[in-house]
């Protein structure tokens, strides 16, 4: 009797959660967005979901969806987290390519910026949450479950160009970022050029990543400026997680 009411709890719980989503979809922007990137068969569906205000500083990029198209399946501004106001900040320029593996949430007033040569891709449940940044000039790829708290940013470029003051040498401005399966990043970390992390991999708050983890093995801890490792055998509890997280944040 018990189970059955908490299955039920679970249940009108998880109804709630869509309904509140629902109410506070952009519907303006999420119409305009669908049916100027996707071909009709796709669009009518709403597979991209806005929530709240966002300009659109440009969408003239490619955006591709691989595997089932489902509604709102991809939430820009989605109200997953503890706060619940925007600042209407939220802003997308997308000139490169854009491609979604899955499901894949956006907190609250986020910055994306793809550029022309630029190839971003999120796995099935990847997410940036609140006042996060990414910045994809060249390659960014964020496996599956690839999970960003707030204030974080993820940028494979350095903006300028630095050179050997000696040999007069031009460093290269960009580099591939490849963020592994069942990620967990928190808050104000800050991931820059050249960086691949293993499959489950934890960062600590406050980290920056800009180097190539992978030798360390899975279920790792790393976390500092810059990031070091710092334990083995630790990992968020996926298994334990999964059904509450898919059941809460998929639309």
């Amino acid at each position: 009797m018990i189970e059955i009411l908490k299955n039920n709890y679970r249940k009108a719980r998880s109804s709630y959660q869509k309904l509140k989503f629902y109410y506070s979809v952009n519907w303006t922007k999420t119409l305009c967005f669908n049916f100027k990137k996707f071909p009709l068969s796709i669009a009518k569906k709403l597979p991209v979901f806005f929530y709240g205000k966002v300009k659109f500083a440009s969408i003239t990029g490619k955006i591709e969806i691989k595997g089932e198209i489902k509604k709102g399946m991809i939430g820009f501004g989605q109200r997953y987290e503890m706060n619940t106001l925007h600042k209407g900040i939220a802003e997308i320029n997308i000139l490169g390519t854009l491609v979604f593996k899955g499901h894949v949430q956006f907190g609250k007033d986020y910055f994306i910026y793809i550029g022309e040569n630029g190839y971003c891709e999120f796995g099935h449940m990847a997410s940036l949450a609140s006042n996060a940044k990414l910045i994809c000039m060249e390659r960014i790829v964020l496996g599956n479950y690839a999970r960003f708290g707030s204030e974080s940013q993820i940028m494979d470029t350095n903006f300028h160009q630095m050179i050997d003051t000696q040999t007069g040498e031009k460093f290269k401005m960009t580099d591939p970022i490849l963020i592994g399966n069942y990620n967990y990043a928190a808050s104000r970390v800050t991931v820059m050029q050249n960086t691949k992390t293993p499959d489950y991999c934890t960062i600590a708050s406050n980290s920056l990543c800009n180097t190539d983890y992978t030798s360390f093995g899975s279920n790792v801890l790393i976390g500092g400026i810059p990031a070091k490792f710092i334990k083995d055998s630790v990992s968020r509890d996926w298994e334990g997680e999964k059904t509450a997280l898919d059941d809460y944040l998929i639309v």
